[in-house]
């Protein structure tokens, strides 16, 4: 049959130091995977299994891009994030085989709007308007695996207007990369152009129209956003 209309193609993402793109198929984000996050929100931290949430690809903004203070919210918050991205199939893998699935990494911020996400707590509803709106996915360009190499002591460091707000290292994520694949591969068929946002340091806040967000993880590329005005 002949589609009604034409869908654009997905967002794809730059690779670094190439003229390709990694093209987005789905975005996966982890919750309160650093404990003194967990503990900001209120929250002891859950060791019996990580927990998602999901953004559609149109969330995806470039680095570099200034974007409209987002809609219908007060309290939109920052969140740094190191982002997985997967280049091949994984399906119910083990912890040992996970880590042949990632394509590479690239630095990312997890957008909130904070009060509506509050809002669907409260009324023990689903997070969707808080978490998954326009440009709620920023990244920067995704460095492959074999050029990052091992995941370690590597600093996640967000600045706002030069004023360091988050900082933190990969190696106080709660659940590694190896962990959190094989545990979402039990209940998706994980595809190259899945993106796997790992959570976010303690230091989250809010931002207004006029700031400039730089985030970097060392030896990734960073991820530049300003805030615009609001439409």
């Amino acid at each position: 049959m002949k589609p009604l209309f034409e869908l654009p193609a997905p967002p794809m993402v730059p690779v670094s130091g190439q003229d390709v793109g990694f093209p987005v198929r789905r975005i996966f984000c982890v919750g309160r995977n650093y404990a003194a996050h967990a503990a900001e929100m209120g929250h002891e931290v859950d060791r019996e299994a990580p927990f998602y949430f999901t953004k559609t690809p149109w969330a995806i903004c470039l680095s570099g891009a200034t974007v409209p203070y987002p809609l219908e919210t007060n309290d939109c918050h920052h969140e740094m994030e190191f982002v997985v991205a997967i280049g091949a199939p994984a399906f119910r893998v083990t912890q040992g085989d996970a880590m042949a699935a990632v394509y590479g990494y690239a630095a990312g911020l997890d957008m909130t709007r904070r009060d509506l996400q509050q809002q669907g707590k409260d009324k023990r509803r689903p997070w969707d308007l808080g978490k998954d709106f326009e440009d709620a996915a920023v990244i920067g360009a995704i460095t492959p695996a074999a050029t990052f190499g091992n995941i370690a002591d590597q600093q996640i460091r967000l600045t706002v207007d030069g004023v360091v707000t988050q900082e933190a290292v990969l190696s106080d994520l709660i659940w590694s990369i190896p962990e959190l694949i094989s545990h979402l591969s039990r209940f998706y068929h994980l595809m190259p152009g899945d993106l796997i946002y790992t959570g976010t340091p303690a230091g989250v806040g809010p931002v207004v129209p006029g700031n400039e967000l730089h985030g970097a993880i060392s030896g990734l590329e960073p991820v530049v956003l300003t805030i615009g005005e609001p439409e």
